[in-house]
């Protein structure tokens, strides 16, 4: 597991850095000192899991998680027992008091490797099969019928997607990119926060890109992993 240290407080990060040098399922991205720096490594890195302390100068560890659109597993590490009630109602894995035995930790660690591998299999699971072949999308003042066929890839625009299919000109509607993606079939798949590619019409991937008819479309470091799997299989 992939995991990120956060604390305000240097002894406590280096504790947690032995804790967790001494577990071989855990991998350490980064330690950070405040909510801030490490929002940014959540920008550019996978991350697993999270220990985060509670109390830290400008953003607490509580307002860090509750500002996440996308929770990795996190657990608190705090001096502050008051605080659990507040945590476990944001689905924290655990909540430790310091100073933290490693037995503890290792109890805290095993029960977030659990649930990872509960939420992988779950990730795992094919959507079921479609049988409609087309989607109806509103554009301008028209519902269009658009084949699923025909869909090269599909374009996230703030509350706008731009769909490209085999016509020269991409039609635009008002839709959010996960709400489109809801409509398609397991011939798709999200391969960045903006695209959604079809797999049918991928030409070749060419390191963190994918190439469509004359497109270079990235691909994001969050779904890579499940990108790669999806084509090799």
């Amino acid at each position: 597991m992939r995991c990120l240290i956060i604390d305000d407080e240097p002894l406590a990060i280096e504790l947690l850095e032995d804790f967790v040098s001494k577990v071989p399922m855990l991998q350490l991205v980064a330690s950070c000192s405040n909510a801030i720096e490490a929002a940014s490594i959540l920008q550019n890195h996978k991350v697993d899991l999270i220990f985060s302390d509670i109390e830290m100068p400008d953003f607490s560890g509580i307002e860090f998680i509750k500002s996440l659109d996308i929770k990795p597993l996190f657990i608190f590490t705090t001096a502050y027992s008051h605080y659990a009630v507040e945590g476990f109602n944001l689905n924290a894995v655990d909540y430790l008091v310091k100073p933290i035995p490693f037995h503890r930790f290792l109890k805290a660690v095993n029960r977030a490797h659990e649930l990872l591998i509960l939420k992988t299999e779950e990730s795992n699971i094919e959507k079921p099969l479609k049988l409609v072949d087309f989607v109806f999308v509103k554009s301008d003042y028209e519902n269009l019928k658009v084949n699923l066929d025909a869909i090269r890839y599909v374009e996230g625009l703030k509350d706008y997607i731009k769909i490209y299919t085999d016509s020269p000109k991409p039609i635009l509607t008002l839709c959010s990119l996960k709400a489109f993606e809801e409509k398609l079939t397991k011939d798709f798949i999200r391969v960045h926060r903006s695209f959604i590619v079809s797999l049918k019409h991928i030409h070749s991937v060419q390191r963190n890109r994918i190439l469509i008819d004359s497109k270079r479309i990235p691909i994001g470091l969050n779904y890579k992993d499940e990108f790669i799997k999806r084509i090799e299989n």
